[in-house]
């Protein structure tokens, strides 16, 4: 290709001659907008929903509470049930607690929607002491694990995982509870059987 055009400019430099060729500035102007990737880019962005972003409950569930603004939710998930502390329509990252009195209504509406089979009968409608549980074990990977019901004061009950640690012993898991019914079912049965669940005087 010549350096000079007929006009005798540089071809680059020739508004005639270069009209149409990858010279031709306008051209090159034309291709390099990209806002119809670009909006594409962001709709999708705005499509993507946001990692971390609470997930309302989609199956069947029933409720205990509020206790200072937090309900407790036992909800069939993939895998299994759920047992958590929701607040504001997010699930807390702690081991949920209800009041010992709320839990029969709980357990008897989580039996009409198939949930957990009917609630266990209690132990005679006496109080267990303070530190009481019914348990379900299991593993966690290679370490043992249990699903506890247990009385942690005179009014309240938690349902937690506990894992035992080499070296260290029983460790609770402040987290929601996620696990087949049968464990659920277990750990309830050994609560009832020791009055962990009864919302009477304490056994004497």
């Amino acid at each position: 290709m010549p350096t000079f055009c007929r006009h005798n400019r540089f071809f680059a430099d020739c508004p005639i001659c270069s009209k149409g060729t990858v010279l031709d500035p306008a051209r090159s102007a034309a291709r390099r907008p990209s806002s119809r990737s670009g909006s594409s880019g962001s709709r999708r962005r705005s499509t993507t929903p946001t990692a971390g972003a609470p997930r309302a409950s989609r199956g069947p569930f029933v409720a205990a509470g509020p206790y200072d603004g937090a309900e407790v939710r036992l909800e069939r998930v993939p895998g299994g049930l759920r047992m958590a502390s929701w607040r504001g329509g997010q699930i807390e990252r702690t081991a949920p607690v209800l009041d010992a009195a709320d839990a029969p209504a709980l357990l008897a509406e989580a039996a009409t929607k198939e949930l957990l089979p009917p609630p266990p009968g209690e132990n005679g409608g006496a109080q267990s002491e303070v530190g009481a549980f019914g348990a379900s074990p299991g593993r966690s990977g290679e370490l043992r694990d249990e699903l506890r019901v247990e009385r942690i004061d005179e009014r309240r009950i938690r349902v937690a995982r506990w894992i035992m640690r080499p070296n260290r012993g029983w460790e609770l898991q402040e987290a929601p509870v996620m696990l087949p019914p049968a464990r659920f079912t277990q750990a309830l049965a050994a609560a009832a059987g020791k009055g962990v669940l009864a919302s009477g005087g304490p056994a004497e």
